[in-house]
């Protein structure tokens, strides 16, 4: 079952969160708190949403995306910042079934386009994407200031 996250839900996804970043092989880098995902996704009016996929009670998976706004099209779009499915539960389904609530999302509200970012490396992600008819944006590359460097550039 997929469902839009609750406060209920916050411990299982910062868990969730975390074991994504253990696959993407950064697990240093993720220093997400249930009090930060708190209150990022149930703030008076929050920029961050979320959706879980639930097994028999319990958390299995996750959607974690914020809104996006096309210049060109004149309307808001979907960013997918996170999609995680824990082990045992992939190939069942649920992260289609993630995937396919946003896209739901996106037509309902008349938002332009769902996007997200995957590395190069995870193929089992890039063939799935691909599957549903999903096109890599290979014109494009990704640049982040984070660090010393926005600091740096800020000053």
């Amino acid at each position: 079952m997929i469902r839009r996250a609750t406060r209920a839900d916050v411990r299982a996804m910062v868990e969730l969160v975390h074991e994504l970043a253990r696959y993407e092989k950064a697990p240093e880098l993720c220093h997400l708190t249930e009090q930060q995902l708190r209150d990022a996704l149930f703030a008076p009016t929050p920029a961050l949403f979320g959706h879980v996929a639930e097994v028999d009670g319990a958390v299995a998976g996750l959607s974690l995306w914020f809104l996006n706004f096309s210049t060109w099209e004149g309307v808001h779009g979907i960013y997918l910042e996170d999609l995680y499915v824990r082990p045992e539960h992939r190939g069942s389904g649920l992260g289609k079934a993630l995937l396919q609530t946003l896209a739901q999302e996106c037509v309902q509200r008349g938002y332009a386009r769902l996007e997200w970012s995957v590395l190069n490396w995870n193929e089992p992600s890039i063939n799935f994407y691909k599957a549903v008819g999903a096109i890599p944006m290979d014109e494009w590359t990704a640049y982040r200031l984070t660090g010393d460097a926005l600091r740096n550039f800020s000053a």
